[in-house]
């Protein structure tokens, strides 16, 4: 039984379908079959009991599920270690941002780049759960996310929570005292960032719902340079985490911070627990944390 066996068996057992773990492993189903038949006769015992279409783990197997998850952990430290030896700090951050990021973030990789100037970069961005399966496929080591997301597998580092501001190309009529209510916003035509289902979208949508609010939605756009000139134009109006604005403060339009209570949203990020990091990602979290106030 090899490394590559194990690591078969993980992503069986995580994923309850051969299908499904075949579709992270990047392979075809009958040879994963094949391998997790070859490791049952190996080991003398079944690791995993069919009910209906999900395959569950037996005793022995929730057991060596056990072993196995540490004997890749400790390889792939392994391997990692000695990498740190050959290259030094020469080695890569593979990091997968959120659409719609924390601005620390940006910040982190700046003063990052200086300190460790032979490091290379690989930043993907995406949605957050597509970050989330871009960490579990092992082609990213680290993910800034956009909380909540499923946290079972990973280690969190949560970032600052951030307010959410109204913006538009027209003055509001009512507003608080410093900004706006989520119910003064009712019927004013949204176009939300993100994508419907996913992200930002749905978190503000979830605040309406907290705040008993029903919003009036035009549409999305996953595009927030283009939702910001689109907002300028006149075209539509939205709601947006400060983040954005800090970003993008050279946009001109009226902006109105969101008053009800709770109207923050935040990020964090993650990393598999179970995972070595290499000594680049091991520096960048650390940074991160002495960053945080």
């Amino acid at each position: 039984m090899d490394i590559k066996q194990c690591r078969y068996f993980i992503a069986i057992a995580e994923e309850k379908q051969i299908t499904a773990a075949a579709r992270r492993l990047h392979m075809a189903q009958p040879p994963l079959s094949q391998q997790l038949k070859l490791m049952e006769e190996e080991l003398g015992v079944a690791l995993f009991e069919r009910k209906g279409r999900m395959m569950e783990l037996t005793q022995a197997g929730r057991s060596f599920y056990d072993y196995a998850v540490t004997m890749t952990k400790y390889m792939e430290e392994a391997v990692m270690e000695m990498q740190s030896f050959r290259y030094g700090i020469r080695g890569k951050l593979s990091l997968g941002m959120n659409t719609i990021s924390d601005s620390l973030i940006p910040k982190a990789l700046q003063q990052f780049r200086t300190s460790h100037p032979q490091v290379t970069y690989k930043i993907q961005q995406n949605e957050s759960a597509q970050l989330c399966s871009l960490l579990d496929d092992g082609l990213i080591e680290l993910a800034c996310v956009r909380m909540p997301v499923k946290t079972k597998h990973y280690e969190v580092l949560h970032l600052p929570q951030e307010p959410l501001y109204y913006i538009s190309s027209e003055p509001l009529e009512t507003t608080g005292e410093n900004g706006t209510y989520f119910d003064q916003l009712a019927e004013i035509p949204l176009l939300l960032p993100s994508t419907e289902g996913l992200g930002m979208f749905e978190l503000i949508l979830e605040k309406f719902r907290e705040h008993q609010v029903k919003p009036s939605i035009m549409g999305e756009c996953s595009d927030v340079a283009m939702l910001l000139e689109l907002v300028r134009l006149g075209f539509a109006n939205s709601i947006v985490p400060g983040t954005v604005l800090q970003l993008h403060h050279e946009q001109s339009f009226h902006v109105y911070r969101i008053l009800d209570p709770n109207s923050t949203v935040g990020s964090a990020l993650v990393w598999l627990h179970h995972r070595y990091l290499s000594k680049p990602a091991q520096q960048f979290v650390q940074l991160v944390r002495e960053m945080l106030p």
